[in-house]
């Protein structure tokens, strides 16, 4: 997620993957390492996540956002806020942000 995203939830304690060291990690083992390092809700940009992974289980709640760019989801932020505020363990909810299309180019 973009580092903007973690000031615009400046209410809330945030950090980004990258920042936790777990810019490797990928699906399940990056689910895993935010519960484990004691976050409550794990934001994401991931579509498929709820499909690849068994939520039910887990002691952290997932927001997914329909675009993993600023762009998009710069005008939702008090609806994402409110997706992490109300989330509770094993749960999922979708934030629907528009998508991101880059600008077309116009032939020079």
């Amino acid at each position: 997620m973009p580092h903007k995203l973690r000031h615009a939830l400046a209410e809330f304690d945030t950090a980004t993957g990258q920042y936790m060291g777990f810019g490797g990690l990928k699906n399940g083992e990056l689910l895993s390492a935010a519960e484990v390092a004691g976050f409550d809700v794990f934001v994401t940009g991931d579509k498929t996540l709820e499909y690849e992974q068994n939520l039910k289980d887990l002691m952290i709640a997932v927001v997914s956002l329909s675009a993993p760019h600023w762009l998009p989801i710069k005008d939702h932020i008090g609806r994402i806020a409110n997706a992490v505020d109300i989330a509770v363990p094993g749960s999922f909810t979708r934030v629907d942000c528009g998508k991101f299309a880059r600008p077309k180019r116009t032939p020079r």
